[in-house]
Order: structure tokens, then sequence, then C-alpha cells
């Protein structure tokens, strides 16, 4: 047996992709293939159903090994990459002790945000007591202050004689404002950028030019327009700087990519790969060895698809995205658990953490596994497909001037508030899901007493992006419509309660009746089903008794021909009355007074506004 090389796939018989086109038809029973199996994206291409071999000829990912230009299956030929923590603290010392705290459990790389109360001038305090030889140290601070940090961090290094093994960065961002606020760096970008590399360029591995990409996605970017914009905004430092006398290696070296990840799992694992292989590109193209092409990634998870709500599904998606980028190869990855503007539920950073090893690094596999996702056709075809629309939105850039000359326009953060809007509103027709804010809530939550006050983004004192001379990003996650609604209902002297009418036929009353419950449950609505009713009297009844403000009738759509006038007759206004579905008779029950019908085309949340307005007067 232990000889036995017979290989079980020689016993089946070539299948073509013609004959499992066929095979698909066949079972669609004249479904159209293209409308019910091909998927189009929002990044502007299609995914179809199955990929096989042939599907892979011609891909530009193909052919190279990890740590092999232009590095598409990543930078190194191993899968290390380390786990981030933001550290935050009100004193130097308290920062100090969380940050110990979290590597005591694991963390490999913290995130020092100096604001508040927690100045530059005590950053000496925190980097002493930590072993710069081991932990990777980024600090954030406002712009206007990197230098004097970076020469605190180069003097720590240095009296550690750490500068040879030292990893870490400062979060110089001098586009930040224009990005939050429209407004402009108030120094001379090219003069302090080349004042801080001056500072740094004898520690190595002590990164200082950011991109800080992860801004975009927070504001609802898309996967290619976050990818595209990155590459831009890297492209600038490495216009800028050359103009300054760096060499193209010298700038390379220093620039470090922040980037966001969303919940689009296989997408965002394909936007690693891809914008490496951009990035390599893209580099050689302004005259660097290959050496120097390298992409250096830190992934921190979204916080646009963050809620309140069920906060807890926040820790799964947290999960679906760092799984994501680690398999992608990047250098590091930092969960934040929940906006900062929310109480978190107790230890939950803590948990993420602890979390992120036990789901990741206990896999023994992916720390020796390289490229996992190499080899896969969908995987393939997916870096691709988003490398090509990315490099549009890149070109773009660079025809118009490049990344900081439309910045100045307000175009970059124009076109990524346009991308917010729509997602915005394909959140409110349920096109994108948010489980536990609009589809699933938990009816019965209460999340007032989690508000508290908005703290202040790192770095530099608070402002309104009304300040600005140009558009800002607008950060309103893709919940906030949804929560502000159940909010109001909080607040309301009197909890709305919707009755289900279940009548007829017992699938199609069962299933109006959940979805009616996911429907009204989004706004915060006290939700009483029922298992039916033998006549529309005797549920009208009942829900008369309940007290309900609003009654849903949920039966069949030919039922509702009979059953829709007369309960609709028989409540006689003392309940708002609604028809779960559309009906082929809507127009015919229009006619007779009846307004209210919900169904999978409305849009949930301005429906559910609309009967705010009606029920928390």
């Amino acid at each position: 047996m232990a000889n036995n090389k017979e290989n079980l796939f020689d016993m089946f018989p070539p299948i073509s992709t013609e004959e499992w086109k066929a095979k698909i038809n066949v079972d669609l029973k004249g479904a159209d293939f293209d409308k019910k199996l091909v998927w189009r994206t929002n990044e502007g291409f299609n995914v179809m159903p199955f990929y096989r071999k042939e599907d892979l000829e011609g891909l530009p990912t193909l052919g190279t090994l990890p740590g092999e230009f232009p590095y598409v299956r990543g930078t190194r030929d191993n899968n290390d990459w380390l786990i981030r923590q933001h550290i935050q603290g009100a004193t130097a010392e308290e920062v100090l002790a969380n940050a110990l705290h979290a590597i005591d459990r694991g963390v490999e790389s913290v995130g020092i945000c100096l604001c508040g109360d927690v100045t530059p001038d005590q950053l000496p305090v925190i980097l002493k007591g930590l072993d710069l030889k081991k932990i990777e140290v980024n600090v954030a601070c406002c712009p206007t202050k990197a230098v004097e940090v970076a020469e605190l961090m180069v003097t720590a290094i240095i009296d550690q004689e750490a500068a040879a093994d030292f990893r870490g960065s400062i979060d110089f961002n001098p586009f930040k404002r224009l990005l939050k606020r429209g407004m402009e760096f108030p120094a001379d970008i090219k003069e302090t950028a080349l004042k801080l590399y001056n500072v740094v360029k004898d520690v190595k591995n002590l990164r200082c030019f950011a991109v800080n990409s992860y801004m975009l996605n927070n504001a609802g970017a898309y996967i290619t327009q976050e990818l595209g914009y990155a590459l831009a905004w890297g492209a600038e430092w490495l216009t800028i700087l050359t103009e300054a006398g760096l060499t193209p290696c010298e700038i390379a070296e220093r620039i470090k990519f922040n980037m966001g990840i969303s919940s689009n799992y296989f997408m965002e694992l394909a936007k690693f790969r891809a914008g490496r292989m951009l990035w390599a590109e893209i580099v050689k193209a302004y005259g660097a060895g290959e050496d120097c092409c390298k992409m250096w990634v830190h992934a921190v998870t979204s916080q646009f698809n963050q809620t309140i709500y069920d906060a807890h599904v926040n820790l799964l998606r947290s999960m679906t995205e760092t799984m994501s980028a680690a398999l992608a190869g990047v250098d590091s990855i930092e969960t934040l658990p929940f906006d900062l503007q929310y109480k978190q539920p107790d230890e939950f950073s803590e948990r993420i953490a602890r979390n992120q090893q036990l789901l990741l690094r206990e896999e023994s596999h992916l720390d020796k596994v390289v490229d996992p996702a190499g080899g896969s056709y969908y995987i393939e075809v997916l870096t691709t497909s988003i490398a090509r629309e990315a490099w549009k939105v890149f070109n773009e850039v660079e025809d118009k001037g490049g990344f900081l000359a439309m910045l100045r326009k307000g175009e970059i953060q124009a076109k990524v508030n346009e991308s917010g809007v729509k997602r915005h509103v394909d959140v409110a027709r349920r096109k994108e899901i948010l489980l536990g804010t609009n589809q699933y809530p938990n009816f019965n939550e209460m999340a007032l007493d989690k508000i508290q006050k908005q703290a202040c983004a790192c770095g530099c004192a608070c402002e309104t992006p009304a300040d600005g001379a140009v558009e800002a990003l607008n950060f309103d996650r893709a919940a906030s419509q949804f929560e502000a609604l159940r909010l109001d209902t909080e607040r309301a002297a009197n909890r709305p309660k919707v009755f289900m009418l279940t009548i007829g036929n017992l699938a199609m009353r069962l299933a109006r009746a959940q979805f009616s419950a996911n429907f009204f449950g989004c706004a915060g609505y006290e939700i009483i089903d029922n298992i039916g009713f033998n006549t529309v009297k005797e549920g009208v009844d009942a829900a008369i008794e309940k007290g309900a403000d609003v009654v849903v009738l949920c039966s069949s759509d030919d039922e509702y021909a009979t059953f829709a006038p007369e309960a609709y007759k028989e409540l006689n206004g003392r309940a708002h009355f609604v028809v779960a579905g559309a009906p082929a008779c809507m127009e015919d029950l229009k006619a007779q007074g009846i307004e209210d019908f919900i169904h999978v085309r409305v849009n949930v949340l301005d429906t559910l506004i609309g009967f705010n307005a009606k029920l928390l007067k």
C-alpha cells in the first residue's frame, strides 16, 4: 500500500468548461447564467462562479516565487507577520504600563499615540521601558512634531544600541490635514521630509514617510480606490523627495503603507498581492533596484463597518479581516475593535489580540506556508482584476498632476465621499449587510449608555472639516444612520410596538413575519410575533389588546386581495397598517387606502425614518 502511487484523478475523464456550463444551465432551468451567477463587483469588474486553469493564461501574477520581484507572492520567504496593538494612556507611565501588559500577552508591535496629555517630550519615558531590539515601535504624532519625535526616537535607539535590530516607524503624514479637514500642512512638506530623513537615516528600519490609506477605507472607499490612491500617495513621496535630492532607494526604504482591511475576504487578500506587484513596478520605474521595490505593509481593520449595536459582531468582522491580511503576507496587523467614541465591551482589545494569536498564530502552518493564496485560480484572477482597476485609478491621479495636486483641489476626497454615499445607500437598501444593524438586529438591545465623548484623533487638536478650504473626508460609519434611528427610538417616551398579524398560508406567513420582525427591529421597535390567527378579526383584536402601534399583515400574495382590505377596515385607524410583500394586487389595495408595503426592494432606512416621524411624536 505504501508504494501505491496511483493518481485517483486519472480515473476520471477531463471535463471541459463548456460541459460545466451546460450542466449549470440545466440546473438553472432557463434562468440567465450571467444574471444569476456572475457577480458584478463595486470595484468595476465581473467575478465568475468558477475558474479553471485556462483562466490563468497570460496573467502577470504567475512565474515568480516569494521574495522575488515583483513580490506578488510576498516580500520574504516566510509568513512571519507581527501582531500590533494600539496603546493609549493618560500619562507616559500609563502608556508604558499598557504596552508592557500587551507585550506580555503576545503583542510584538506597539502603536503609540502622542496626543492629549502625552506629549512628545514624554516619549523617552515610554521608549526607555521597552526593549527596542525586540519590539517594533510605531509612533503617531502631529505631523509638525515629527522631526522632534524622530530625534527622541533615534536617541533612545542609540542608547539601547538597537540601531541594527530596530523595526518601527514615525507616522509623518502631512497630507492628513487635507484629508480630514481640507486644510494645508502649515510647513513646507519637502523641507520637513528632508529634515526627517536626515534624522533617521542611520537607523535602517525606521520608516518615516506614511501612506495612510486606511483613512480612505474608513471613509468608505472601495478596494480598488484605496489601492489606487495608496499607490499614488507613495509615488508622491518618490516625486517630492527625488526632487529634494534623495535617491529612489533611499525614499522607498523609508515609506510605510498603512492600509485598511474590509470584510471582503478574498478581495482584500488579492488587494495586498496586487499592491505589492504594482508598487514594485512603480519604484522600479523611478530607477530603483529590485531590492528597493518591496512594499512594507501594515494592515489595520476597518472602522467603516463597525457598529454600536450587537458590538461583538465587530469581533467576527475583525477576525475575518485579519485572516485575509495574514494570508496575503503583510508585515504587521492591527485590530481596532471599536470606534473610540463608544465604550467597548470589557477587555475587548485584549481579547482581540489573544484571539488573533489563537486563530492565526497557533495554526502552525500559517507560519510556514508562503503565499498560501498562490495557485488558487480564483485569487490569481482577482489579483489581476484588482490590479487592473487600481492602475486605472493611479493613472488618473498621475494625469491630473499627482496625489497632492488632487488633494489640494478636494478631488480625491470628493471621489471617496461619493463612494461612501453609495455604500450608505446600499446599507439602507440592504444590498450591503451589517449583521445586527440592518439585518437580524437584537430587538431588545439598548446602546444609549455606550455613548461617550468623542476623543481627539491621534496627533493634533480636534478641528471640524468646516475649517478647511476644500472638501474633507466623511468618516460616518456605514451603520451610523441606522444607529441614529435606533437611538431616537431609545430616547422616546414610549417604545413603539409592532404586531405581526399572521394568517393563511403557513410557510408564507412565517417567512413574512420573520422578514417584518427584522425590518422593524432595525429601528429598535418592540416586536410581537405570533404563530397565526384563524380570522382577521381575531388577529386585529389581539393587536389592539397588546397596544400595537403598527400591525403588519403577514400572509401570501394570493390571500392579500381578501385579507388586506378586511384587516384594514377592521383596524379602522387604531394602529398603522402595513402589508408585508409586494403582491400583484398592490395597486388595488392602495386604491382602497392601504399605503404601506414593506418588501426587499424598499429602502429600509428611509421607510423606518418615516415610521419614526409618525410614531415618536
